[in-house]
């Protein structure tokens, strides 16, 4: 949303008030490294120098120009000209099968690990397998976020199935409300169309987040022209 990842917000944000602080108060750079974080003078002196372009001892002398990187703020826009087609959809618990991967509370992480194992899965032949045991609804491949505070969040590749799970691993979605949004382009669009439902449509739309997984359905898996629905859990604010 911001144009920038959270580690690179964090790391300026940190280097921004140790600038303040090695001005204004009479720290030590050791312990202004240590308050940000940084059991290593080194790392804070070349981190610091990779934001600012001088050292922190510099910045003690009057007149030296450093850098200030402000606290992000976020304005909710709501947009008219592009519609946004949805259902709402109660139901019931399925079973789902298939191979995961852990999700990191860092996003950029996430990025780096799970399109990955959908190359892997595609590769390897067990997408095909998956597709081979799909009975149940939804009728699709399942890309789903598991993240609450009661078990580990993990990212499935899966669909939803009544057969043995023999060489996989299976999950549980409880039965919850969703708001559901089809869609259909790349991988990037998928992006896109999530990113419009946080900021456009749920903050006005007299829901707000559930506690249920997030799950991307996959009704045609071909990357460069997918057709999909997005499952967001919804309850009544």
């Amino acid at each position: 949303m911001a144009g920038i990842p959270l580690s690179e917000y964090i790391r300026r944000r940190k280097m921004s008030l140790a600038a303040v602080d090695l001005q204004g108060k009479e720290m030590k750079i050791i312990d202004v490294a240590a308050k940000y974080g940084y059991s290593s003078p080194t790392a804070f002196n070349r981190t610091f120098q990779s934001v600012h372009g001088i050292t922190p001892s510099a910045v003690k002398s009057e007149g030296v120009s450093v850098k200030s990187f402000p606290p992000l703020t976020f304005k909710i826009t709501v947009k008219g000209v592009e519609e946004m087609n949805y259902r709402i959809e109660t139901k019931e618990a399925f079973r789902i099968v298939g191979v995961s991967v852990p999700l990191h509370k860092d996003i950029e992480k996430n990025f780096a690990v799970i399109p990955p194992k959908w190359e892997e899965v595609s590769v390897n032949g067990t997408l095909q397998k998956l597709i081979g045991m799909m009975d149940t609804p939804p009728m699709g491949v399942l890309g789903v976020s598991t993240c609450n505070d009661t078990e580990p969040w993990r990212y499935f590749i899966a669909v939803s199935s009544s057969k043995s799970s023999e060489g996989l691993e299976e999950y549980t979605v409880l039965g919850a409300t969703w708001a559901i949004f089809p869609g259909k382009g790349t991988n990037q669009s998928i992006q896109e169309l999530e990113r419009r439902i946080v900021t456009e449509w749920l903050p006005t739309s007299g829901y707000e987040y559930g506690n249920a997984p997030d799950i991307e359905v996959y009704l045609n898996p071909d990357p460069e022209n997918a057709e999909y629905e997005v499952w967001i859990p919804v309850v009544n604010k």
